[in-house]
């Protein structure tokens, strides 16, 4: 799976929450600045020949619709970044998160607990 670029994911992020869109519904959910009708096409065209979205024809439009789930993004967005930045351990990288982001006891008691569960 590729790495999405910034203004991809933002787009991906409006259309995992809208759960299919037209061009129109995409824009209006970004930020502002909105970009142009045809950059949005155009990236909404990048991702459908990279896989991650699909659409269906309705008159003469097109309305987009994942064929990647976040949750299946996040899973390999959250491998690259171990992978990377803390040589394939999830405990370095808890560890980082839990002196950098100055977690609190009961942030870090949920995480053990959440933990726990799912090795049940």
């Amino acid at each position: 799976m590729q790495k999405l670029a910034k203004r991809e994911e933002q787009i991906m992020q409006v259309i995992w929450t809208l759960d299919k869109a037209f061009i129109k519904e995409i824009i209006q959910e970004l930020p502002e600045p909105k970009p142009h009708y045809n950059s949005v096409a155009t990236m909404v065209k990048i991702l459908e020949e990279k896989g991650f979205l699909s659409h269906e024809t309705i008159g003469n439009i097109y309305q987009y619709y994942p064929t990647i789930s976040k949750e299946e993004y996040q899973k390999h967005a959250m491998k690259d970044i171990v992978s990377q930045y803390f040589d394939n351990s999830y405990s370095r990288m808890l560890a980082f998160f839990a002196k950098e982001q100055k977690l609190t006891e009961s942030e870090l008691n949920d995480i053990i607990n959440i933990i726990k569960s799912t090795k049940k």
